[in-house]
């Protein structure tokens, strides 16, 4: 799964998958995909567009941390900052950055920003991009090197219903011409604690 750590739904996107693998005994591949990259060069609206050095400096956190330590935090990182901002509602980045190092024992250093590794965040997203398109947006989930965008849920399906859809995700992979099928959103991301999230959240998921 590729997602965008600012992305709310791929947040609950997130947390379905792994519910399903843990029950399945499944491991993911945890990658990290930029909607700031995904948006250059378009014109977006300000409210969103403000949004877009948020999401660099988180995909290049997780980037960072994932070239420095190992690609075994790049998870707990996604939790740890996931936590705070999205059921937590928090937008103090400095804070959530350095409480969520601290947690997994990280070092304080990766909290400053840095470009070092853009190289392998592109190659990153590229690789999500190359497998869906480019008019899509975070998450992106491979079945069997299938690849779709999403599932956008909400709230995060649980127990049976969380494995019958990942089931419909994995037939939908298996039949070479299928490519799509959507609705419209009526709902925003609703979390663990039933409060929705309201504002840029359509945007985020649709990468536009």
């Amino acid at each position: 799964m590729w997602f965008d750590p600012t992305c709310p739904w791929a947040w609950m996107t997130s947390r379905w998958l792994g519910e399903v693998a843990d029950v399945r005994g499944f491991e993911v591949d945890w990658r990290v995909m930029s909607l700031s990259i995904l948006n250059e060069g378009r014109d977006l609206p300000e409210s969103y567009a403000r949004l877009m050095p948020r999401s660099l400096r988180l995909t290049r956190l997780a980037i960072a941390v994932q070239e420095t330590a190992g690609a075994q935090h790049v998870k707990p990182l996604y939790d740890a900052l996931g936590t705070r901002i999205h059921p937590g509602g928090r937008r103090d980045l400095d804070a959530i950055v350095a409480e969520s190092l601290a947690e997994l024992g990280l070092d304080a250093s990766l909290a400053t920003e840095t470009d070092a590794h853009d190289a392998q965040l592109r190659a990153s997203h590229q690789e999500a991009i190359d497998l869906v398109g480019d008019d899509v947006g975070t998450p992106v989930v491979s079945v069997d090197g299938v690849a779709f965008f999403g599932p956008v849920v909400s709230p995060a399906p649980t127990g049976d219903e969380a494995l019958r859809l990942f089931d419909g995700i994995v037939a939908a992979a298996s039949v070479d011409g299928f490519f799509e099928l959507k609705r419209s959103r009526t709902r925003d991301p609703i979390f663990d604690d039933g409060q929705a999230t309201s504002g840029s959240a359509d945007d985020e998921a649709d990468g536009a």
